[in-house]
């Protein structure tokens, strides 16, 4: 397989690279563009040296090799919808990292990412790339749009509860926490470290881009509008996420029962590893793996369910490996276990 990447000196191309170049499909990396051309891949990512110590392309879609099989964008939001519709009239499959295809609604897209969409035609075409629930269609997806890595651990964690109707769908509460590598590598004073280290923060609070997308799915799965009220928090460590979602529950349910049902329903997700007894997830059990961990209770008439995972991994990288797998016929776990 050969594979190309634009925008890949971002947190997340250096997932991608990591994992790629370890494929079992011994997977060709194509092409590399960046907007750091001529640079080696390995002055960016010394992780790399003596293993990819090759120049960056330029930052072009129409450069692509015509070969290639695959193209992941792990640009930054509004700059992927630039160049999609030029990769799609080529006939390359797609796996976008940003937001731009997440969202069916334009006017909430714009709403939230600030910005004109000027692809719209290509939202209706795009499939959501959350594998527990869109394999069958990310199989035949042109276009993938990678979940965010909120959304991901969010809606992993409820939608048991939500596609049984076991929730007030009115009612859902995600507090959120992450690793400040996802706020990218572009400096920014907030997460300088003498501002981040020693401190948490909460931050878009009700205004967060991924309050949407979560509400957005969840009201799929479970065929009814969800209301998601979504506080984000950013924690002093590289990588991780840690979500708390809380519901009110229509009718009482034993905690067992609950879990239970919970592991039922994801007993064919081989990523999806549910805790049992009084074990609840740590994210430091998920980093650098593609897992999700999952641990729910019961607290009087609520339902709460404690979700883990890496957010450069299974919120992003590794889940669009997983994606790249289904899309070309391979084992969901193929390079990632």
């Amino acid at each position: 397989m050969k594979a190309a990447i634009l925008g890949a000196t971002s947190y997340g191309s250096r997932e991608l690279i990591k994992w790629l170049l370890r494929h079992p499909a011994g997977v060709k990396l194509s092409y590399l563009g960046s907007r750091q051309e001529g640079m080696k891949v390995s002055d960016v990512f010394p992780v790399f040296e003596g293993v990819l110590d090759v120049a960056y392309q330029p930052h072009d879609p129409d450069a692509v090799p015509e070969d290639t099989d695959v193209v992941f964008l792990t640009l930054p939001h509004t700059v992927p919808m630039e160049c999609v519709p030029r990769l799609l009239e080529r006939g390359f499959r797609v796996i976008d990292f940003s937001g731009d295809y997440r969202l069916r609604n334009v006017d909430v897209y714009e709403k939230h990412y600030k910005h004109g969409h000027t692809d719209p035609a290509n939202i209706e075409e795009a499939v959501y790339g959350l594998p527990e629930f869109f394999a069958d269609e990310i199989a035949k997806a042109q276009l993938v749009a990678n979940p965010g890595c909120y959304p991901t651990a969010a809606i992993l964690s409820i939608a048991p509860l939500a596609k049984h109707g076991l929730i007030e769908m009115d009612s859902i509460i995600v507090d959120a926490k992450s690793g400040v590598s996802g706020a990218g590598n572009k400096p920014k004073p907030d997460y300088h470290f003498p501002h981040c280290n020693e401190s948490v923060h909460a931050y878009k609070v009700g205004a967060h881009q991924h309050e949407p997308e979560i509400a957005q799915y969840l009201g799929d799965l479970a065929g009814a509008e969800a209301n998601v009220l979504f506080v984000p928090h950013l924690i002093p460590m590289d990588r991780g996420i840690f979500s708390t979602a809380y519901a009110n529950l229509k009718k009482a349910v034993d905690e067992e029962e609950l879990r239970s049902l919970v592991t039922e329903f994801y007993e064919n997700a081989p990523f999806i590893r549910v805790k049992q007894g009084e074990n609840l997830p740590r994210t430091k059990d998920t980093i650098d793996t593609n897992f999700c961990d999952i641990g729910v209770r019961v607290v009087g008439q609520r339902a709460v369910v404690v979700a883990c995972l890496d957010n450069l991994a299974k919120g992003m990288a590794t889940q669009a490996i997983q994606n790249m797998n289904i899309m070309f016929g391979l084992k969901q776990t193929d390079g990632l276990v």
